[in-house]
C-alpha cells in the first residue's frame, strides 16, 4: 500500500485546545473559584429566591436568612441578610460554634493542610458585630482554618470588602466555607469568594490542571464554546460584556444548553489570558445573533456585529481607547495577540445564518483585515457560498469510521479556504467514558491531519474537561474532581502530536500487501540544538505486523540510539478507561530505542500506537524519504 503525504511544513497552529462551559469544565474546574453562587444571583433577580447551594448552620429558632435587592452592585441586586436569633447567653443560647451559613462549593472544597486560601467578601450592618469566617470540614465538625471580623457599626452600615488570607491546618477534600456568629443581630453578605493562593501563574486557574493542558503544547485554544455560546435562547447566550470587569460586578448568567448557573468569574478576559499563559493563539467563537431557538434578523443584526468590534477593541486596542482602556484596568495593558474569529457554532444552514455571517464578515474584514474568519459552513465537500479563512468541520462518530477518516481530507480541494476541525471525537459505545478504542481511532484521524496539512489548519478534541459530578457529555479528555484529576486515553493520545505544530512533514510509503489498518507519518523538528524525526503509526488491526523502515537521506551512523526514544500506546482491554483510581491503567509506555538507524525493524502490536523518536546529529542532511516494508507476524 502507497500512503502520500504533503513533503514540507506543517501549519504553527495544527493542534490545539476547544474549551467549552459544559460539565463544569469551567465552574468549578479549570477557574479555581471555590465558592458556587458567590453573590447569590443563583436564584434569580426576584426575592425570595434560591440560595443553593448555601444552607444554614442552626435552625429556625437561632438563625432565619432571606434575599433582597439590598447589594450595592447594580448588575447583582441581590444580598443576603443573616438574622441571627440567639447569643451566648439568655434563654435562646447559640450552639458550640455559632450559627450562620456555609457554602460546599462544587461537591466540596479543596482543603488541604498549609495551603492559603484568600476569602473576600462584601458585608453591611447597623451595629457592631463579630463574627467568624472559617474554613471547616465536609459537615462542619473541625474547622481547618478561621478567624475573626469584629466591626463597628459606623465602619458597616455601608457595604464594606474584608479581604482575609486563612492558612490551612488540616486537610479535607470535600470541604466547606463557613460564616458563623455566636451574638444575636442582623446582617449582610453578598459576593463571597474563595481562592487558593497558588493558581498557575496567580492568574485563578487550577494548577493541576493548566498544567495537564501545557503539556500538551497546544498552539491555540478556542473558547468559550461551542453550544455554550448559542443558548438555548439568546438571553441565556454567553455576553462578554457581561464578564469583564471587577468579578463582583459580573452578573453571571445560566447557561441554558447545559443547565447551570455560572458566576463567570471565567470571562472574556480570563480566556484571553489563559491563552496567554499556554502560549496558545486565542479563537474567540462569538454569537452572530443565533441561538439554538432564536436568529436576530439580517437587517437588525448590526448591534451584535458593534458587539465583535467592541470586543476585539477589548482585546487588542490601544490602552488608551475605549474597551482597551477597561482590559489595562485588570492588569493588561499590554494587547492580546486575537488573530482568529469564530461567528457562531454550528448554525450552517439556519434561516438567517449566512445573512448574519456576510453582515460580520464584510465589516471585520475592512476594520481589521488581519484577522482570520472561521465560517460554520463545511467546505470540505463542496465550495463555500461566501467568503470565509477557515470553515469548521466537526465530527463526532464511531470508532470504525473515525478512523477511516483519516482519508478524509485526500480530495479535498487544495485552494480555498482551509480546514479547522475545531471539534473531532469518538463517542456512543466505542467511546464509555473515554475509552482505549476511541483514543486510537483518533490517532489514525488525526495522522491523516498530519498528510493533508496543506488544507488543515487547525484540529482540537472536544470536550476538553468534565467534573466526575456532572457528566453531561462522554466522553472527555480530562476528568476531574475537587482534588483528583486524570487523562482519558484519547488526552494521552494527543500527546504523541505536541510535536507536530510547525514542523516538517515526509513522506512515508507503505509497501506490502494492502492494508486498511495501518497508517502512519513522520516529521521532523527542532528542540533546541537537538534535531528530531518522529515516525508514527497506528495499527487498528488484531494482527501484530513486523515491519522494516528505511529513511532515505539519513547518513550512516547520524542517529544517536542512546537518546532515541520508543513509545507504544496499547491497552489489554479495546474499551479499558482511566479512572481515580487507576489513572495511569492505559497510558504510553516509553524505552529506549537501541535499533534507531537508517535501517529499522520494528513490531507492532495488534490495536497500537507506536511513535519512533530519533535524534539526529545536527549536521545531519535533510530526509527525503521514509519506507516501511510490512508483513503480518500474529493474530490474537
Amino acid at each position: 500500500m502507497l500512503l502520500m503525504a504533503q513533503d514540507g511544513a506543517l501549519p504553527d497552529t495544527l493542534f490545539g485546545l476547544f474549551f467549552e462551559e459544559i460539565n463544569h469544565a469551567g465552574a468549578g474546574g479549570l477557574w479555581a473559584e471555590l465558592v458556587s453562587n458567590r453573590g447569590f444571583e443563583a436564584g434569580g433577580p426576584n426575592t425570595p429566591s434560591n440560595i443553593d447551594p448555601w444552607s444554614i448552620i442552626g435552625d429556625e429558632s437561632s438563625i432565619i436568612v432571606s434575599t433582597d435587592r439590598s447589594s450595592c452592585f447594580d448588575r447583582n441586586k441581590i444580598a443576603l441578610k443573616m438574622e441571627v436569633l440567639c447569643s451566648l447567653d439568655g434563654s435562646n443560647t447559640c450552639p458550640i460554634g455559632g450559627v450562620g451559613i456555609y457554602n460546599p462549593g462544587y461537591w466540596g472544597m479543596n482543603i488541604e493542610q498549609g495551603k492559603t486560601y484568600k476569602v473576600v467578601l462584601h458585608v453591611k450592618s447597623l451595629e457592631s458585630f463579630e463574627f467568624f469566617v472559617s474554613l471547616a470540614s465536609s459537615d462542619g465538625s473541625s474547622i481547618l482554618a478561621t478567624t475573626n471580623i469584629v466591626g463597628a457599626a459606623s465602619d458597616f452600615s455601608n457595604w464594606r470588602k474584608v479581604e482575609v488570607l486563612l492558612e490551612a491546618k488540616g486537610t479535607d477534600h470535600n470541604g466547606r466555607l463557613q460564616l458563623t456568629r455566636t451574638s444575636k443581630g442582623v446582617m449582610w453578605f453578598d459576593q463571597v469568594s474563595a481562592l487558593p493562593t497558588d493558581t498557575y501563574k496567580g492568574h485563578g486557574f487550577r494548577n493541576e490542571l493548566t498544567e495537564m493542558l501545557a503539556s500538551l503544547k497546544p498552539r491555540f485554544i478556542r473558547f468559550p464554546g461551542g453550544c455554550f455560546v448559542e443558548g438555548e435562547w439568546l438571553r441565556n447566550a454567553f455576553r462578554w460584556k457581561e464578564t469583564i470587569g471587577p468579578w463582583e460586578e459580573r452578573p453571571g448568567h445560566f447557561g441554558d444548553v447545559w443547565k447551570y448557573w455560572t458566576d463567570d468569574g471565567l470571562g472574556y478576559f480570563e480566556f484571553l489570558q489563559l491563552a496567554e499563559d499556554l502560549g496558545a493563539s486565542p479563537v474567540w467563537v462569538f454569537n452572530n445573533g443565533i441561538s439554538h431557538n432564536d436568529q436576530v434578523a439580517t437587517s437588525t443584526v448590526l448591534p451584535f456585529v458593534q458587539e465583535l468590534l467592541d470586543s476585539i477593541e477589548f482585546a487588542r486596542g490601544d490602552a488608551n481607547s475605549t474597551w482597551g482602556s477597561v482590559r489595562a484596568a485588570m492588569g493588561h495593558p499590554k494587547p492580546f495577540d486575537l488573530k482568529y474569529v469564530a461567528l457562531g457554532n454550528e448554525d450552517c444552514g439556519k434561516k438567517n445564518y449566512r445573512g448574519n455571517y456576510l453582515k460580520f464578515y464584510y465589516v471585520l474584514k475592512t476594520a481589521h483585515p488581519d484577522i482570520k474568519i472561521i465560517s460554520n459552513c463545511d467546505g470540505s465537500y463542496r465550495q463555500l457560498d461566501h467568503p470565509a479563512h477557515l470553515y469548521d468541520f466537526h465530527v463526532y462518530t464511531s470508532a470504525s469510521n473515525m478512523f477511516s477518516m483519516s482519508h478524509k481530507f485526500d480530495g479535498t480541494p487544495r485552494s480555498g479556504p482551509k480546514v479547522f476541525v475545531s471539534e473531532y471525537a469518538v463517542t456512543g459505545k466505542d467511546a464509555g467514558t473515554g475509552s482505549f478504542l476511541a483514543a486510537l481511532a483518533e490517532a489514525g484521524f488525526l495522522i491523516g491531519l498530519e498528510r493533508n496539512s496543506d488544507v488543515i489548519e487547525m484540529a482540537s478534541y472536544a470536550p476538553l474537561f468534565v467534573n466526575a459530578n456532572d457528566r453531561r457529555w462522554n466522553p472527555d479528555a480530562i476528568v476531574f474532581d475537587s482534588w483528583r484529576h486524570y487523562g482519558t486515553p484519547s488526552y494521552w493520545m494527543q500527546q504523541f502530536f505536541r510535536e507536530s505544530s510547525g514542523a516538517t512533514v515526509l513522506n512515508i510509503n507503505l509497501k506490502g500487501n494492502s492494508s486498511t489498518s495501518l497508517v502512519a507519518s513522520a516529521i521532523t523538528w527542532k528542540d533546541g540544538d537537538n534535531n528530531y524525526l518522529r515516525i508514527k503509526i497506528v495499527n487498528f488491526g488484531s494482527n501484530s505486523v513486523s515491519l522494516k523502515i528505511s529513511v532515505e537521506g539519513l547518513a550512516p551512523n547520524s542517529v544517536d540510539f542512546t537518546q532515541s526514544k520508543k513509545t507504544v500506546f496499547t491497552s489489554k482491554e479495546l474499551m479499558g478507561e482511566n479512572s481515580f483510581e487507576e489513572p495511569n491503567k492505559v497510558v504510553p509506555v516509553e524505552s529506549l530505542f537501541r535499533e534507531a538507524g537508517t535501517d529499522m525493524d520494528v513490531l507492532l502490536a495488534p490495536y497500537s500506537l507506536t511513535s519512533l523518536d530519533l535524534l539526529r546529529q545536527s549536521n545531519t542532511p535533510e530526509i527525503m524519504n521514509i519506507v516501511e516494508d510490512w508483513m503480518y507476524a500474529s493474530s490474537v
